[in-house]
């Protein structure tokens, strides 16, 4: 399935109009203004700036977007309230608030709760979602039940059966490391994250578009699951990342392992797609490289 990889600020794509093609799912996931060392932004913005740029992100996202198509938009719990405005003054329609429960680490904080969870808004274009399939899971029974469920349970808006990449050496294969072992990106997120959001959100042959692609795991698991994607990554080392993870998909990479945590799943293999088996090659793209 055909992807695009813009090495470009998003900023600048959104200046001049660069993507024509409609898309049907959003994933946000920006930089969060938390004073990280990144090679080619500034993680110390004006607040104010910061949101700025978020607006004119959603707002792109928006005009974009086929009627009804979805963003998920994931930030940290105490920037809800701009989350919401952002999406609301951009014409999103909120749907959901998901709580992505981390499940092997928590944040100490003095004086109040440790923080665990992520938060992602669920939005739509136009009150009614142009697809939305209500995917079921059947995770291990709490250890206060005794009857095993028939046919699994409907996946809700609180995910806590998805693990983060962000435990260090703990993160297992997935995570992508360099040559000395260090993580290559410590935000990485998870392949089981996307394939759920892509699966709730999107058909085959379906769009997604990712504005900040990082390691691109968007691209990599729309691929597989035969929707058509667009990244657009402000690092060349990064936008190289993807094209490799895109072009050879390692084993870590490969999702088939995750369809039995869908069998529940009412027309799954249609959701899914039939061609379950991945080539470890380059496959069929419309690649945009662009010089920062």
């Amino acid at each position: 399935m055909g992807f695009e990889i813009i090495n470009k600020n998003c900023i600048d794509v959104i200046k001049h109009g660069s993507i024509q093609e409609k898309v049907d799912l959003t994933f946000l996931d920006p930089p969060f203004n938390q004073q990280k060392d990144y090679a080619h932004h500034d993680d110390n913005m004006d607040e104010a700036a910061y949101w700025e740029m978020m607006k004119k992100v959603c707002g792109y996202a928006f005009e974009i977007s086929n009627k009804g198509a979805a963003v998920y938009f994931m930030q940290r719990e105490k920037n809800a309230e701009f989350v919401l405005r952002t999406l609301r003054e951009t014409g999103w329609s909120f749907q959901n608030m998901i709580i992505w429960k981390k499940k092997t680490s928590a944040v100490p904080v003095p004086n109040k709760y440790g923080k665990q969870y992520q938060m992602i808004a669920y939005a739509t274009k136009g009150e009614k979602a142009k697809t939305f399939h209500r995917l079921r899971i059947d995770p291990k029974l709490p250890a206060n039940y005794k009857t095993q469920r028939e046919n699994g349970i409907f996946v809700t808006d609180v995910w806590d059966d998805i693990r983060e990449l962000t435990s260090g050496y703990f993160a297992g294969n997935e995570a992508i490391r360099n040559d000395n072992g260090e993580r290559f990106h410590k935000q990485q997120a998870p392949l089981e994250l996307l394939l759920r959001i892509i699966l709730s959100s999107t058909n085959v042959n379906d769009t997604v578009f990712d504005p900040f692609a990082g390691t691109g795991t968007t691209l990599v698991v729309a691929h597989q699951l035969q929707r058509k994607s667009i990244g657009i990554e402000i690092d060349p080392e990064n936008a190289k990342c993807i094209l490799e993870r895109l072009t050879n998909i390692r084993e870590a990479d490969l999702i088939q392992k995750n369809f039995k945590d869908y069998t529940c799943t009412e027309n799954l293999v249609e959701i899914w797609g039939d061609e379950f088996e991945v080539e470890k090659k380059k496959g069929e793209s419309d690649l945009l490289l662009f010089d920062n």
